[in-house]
C-alpha cells in the first residue's frame, strides 16, 4: 500500500510567468528572488514604452538564460507550485 506524502516532504516554490505576444504558453522562469523579478517586469510593463529594450536574465530552471524584448511582454504573473 503506498504511503501518503507528508507535509514535510512537499515544499513550495515560486516561479515568474511571462506572457509574450505571439505565443500561447507563458515563459516560466525560476529565479532566486521571484518577487523582485516580478516587480521589475511589472514596472517595465506599466511604463509602456514604444522603444524596445532587451531584458536578459539568468535563471535556475531548465532555461538557464533568457532574453526578452520589453515590447513583447503582455502580462506577468507569480505562480506558487508544490515540488518534492
Amino acid at each position: 500500500m503506498p504511503q501518503p506524502f507528508s507535509n514535510n516532504q512537499i515544499k513550495k516554490r515560486m516561479s515568474v510567468l511571462v506572457f509574450l505576444k505571439g505565443t500561447t504558453a507563458p515563459l516560466v522562469l525560476y529565479v532566486e528572488n521571484p518577487i523582485s523579478l516580478y516587480e521589475e517586469l511589472m514596472l517595465i510593463l506599466k511604463q509602456n514604452s514604444q522603444i524596445p529594450k532587451i531584458i536578459e536574465k539568468e535563471t535556475l530552471g531548465p532555461v538557464k538564460k533568457v532574453c526578452i524584448l520589453s515590447t513583447h511582454i503582455c502580462a506577468v504573473a507569480l505562480q506558487e507550485e508544490p515540488f518534492m
